[in-house]
């Protein structure tokens, strides 16, 4: 079904569209057009959206998949940075009483979402008893913070269904002992479950990327969530433990703590756990790490904890490295680092 005022986005619309309004695709914002309406649909379809349902939208593109989700959704706030696309949508999607248009960036930086993107979240679900939901063709320059920033939310989405790197899909999902896996598949697995739906080839865009892409379906689980005492803090620490992977665990977890303490305290720690200090973190499964995290956490807070050597590094412009570092320009034409 597909509402009145709202047209079918193909191939051949979008580019006289853009053409039109003298609009051409910046891949250095990740402007990479799902131009495949079925597996729009299959976005859509995955996220299971209804009437109580508030949905967040990062990348509001040409508003194909923004109309898509008015029809499902009880409201979507859509998120555009590119002035110029936001007029185009604006125009698209119409004067539709449950969409809000943003013209504006969605992060105020790598590491925090923007207020007034936030607060336009929190007008909407403060209104009966509603539910927070991102739904997005991400730009890839931008994936990675907006999954994690949105995780670290005191009231984060109860789902977050993107179209994402193939190879960021992977590192989420991915399991103990793989070379994808690391501090980012904690940090969401610890308090959520995530499930690659589809992969997506770069036919399905335009322009094409370089890469291969994937629906991912992350939902959030409450009660693995509320078992993490200090989010921010095991945040930090897992940034920290997997900064050097190379390292045996007893240096990873002493570059985590900032260096604060000895190798024997840690030795001791690691012992009481079982845990070989000549092993490495990417062998231990997430409830082994929120184990080690808990008993480092009860037995160094106040001195060693929070302090991750990876939080002094700077990059020569003066800003924080970032977070997960294969998410880089050299990975995509479709996206810049996170």
């Amino acid at each position: 079904m597909t509402m009145a005022g709202s047209p079918r986005q193909t191939l051949t619309f979008v580019r006289e569209r853009l053409e039109a309004a003298g609009v051409r695709p910046k891949t250095d914002l990740g402007q990479n057009f799902l131009i495949d309406l079925n597996l729009l649909r299959v976005l859509a379809d995955t996220a299971q959206l209804g009437p109580e349902d508030v949905v967040l939208e990062v990348g509001t593109g040409t508003g194909s998949l923004t109309n898509l989700l008015a029809e499902r959704a009880g409201y979507v706030i859509s998120v555009e940075i590119d002035p110029k696309l936001h007029a185009v949508a604006k125009e698209l999607v119409g004067q539709k009483p449950n969409v809000r248009l943003l013209c504006q960036d969605a992060l105020k930086s790598k590491n925090r979402f923007h207020p007034a993107v936030l607060e336009a979240v929190a007008e909407v679900l403060g209104e009966g008893n509603r539910q927070f939901k991102l739904v997005a063709n991400l730009p890839y320059n931008v994936a990675t913070p907006v999954l994690t920033n949105l995780l670290s939310l005191d009231r984060p989405p109860v789902t977050m269904t993107a179209t994402i790197q193939k190879e960021l899909a992977d590192r989420i999902v991915a399991r103990p002992g793989t070379k994808d896996y690391g501090a980012l598949s904690v940090w969401i697995q610890s308090q959520c479950r995530a499930k690659i739906e589809r992969t997506m080839p770069p036919q399905v865009f335009w322009p094409r990327p370089k890469v291969f892409s994937a629906i991912i379906h992350i939902v959030l689980e409450p009660e693995r969530r509320n078992r993490i005492r200090d989010r921010e803090l095991f945040h930090n620490f897992i940034r920290g433990l997997f900064l050097h992977r190379r390292k045996f665990l007893r240096a990873q977890v002493l570059s985590a703590l900032g260096r604060k303490t000895d190798k024997a305290a840690v030795d001791e720690v690691l012992g009481n756990l079982g845990f070989d200090p000549q092993s490495r973190a990417e062998q231990l499964d997430v409830e082994s790490i929120l184990r080690l995290y808990e008993a480092l956490r009860e037995r160094f807070q106040g001195s060693a904890f929070p302090a991750p050597e990876m939080e002094a590094q700077r990059s020569s412009s003066g800003e924080p490295c970032a977070e997960y570092p294969s998410d880089s320009p050299s990975n995509s034409d479709k996206a810049s680092d996170t």
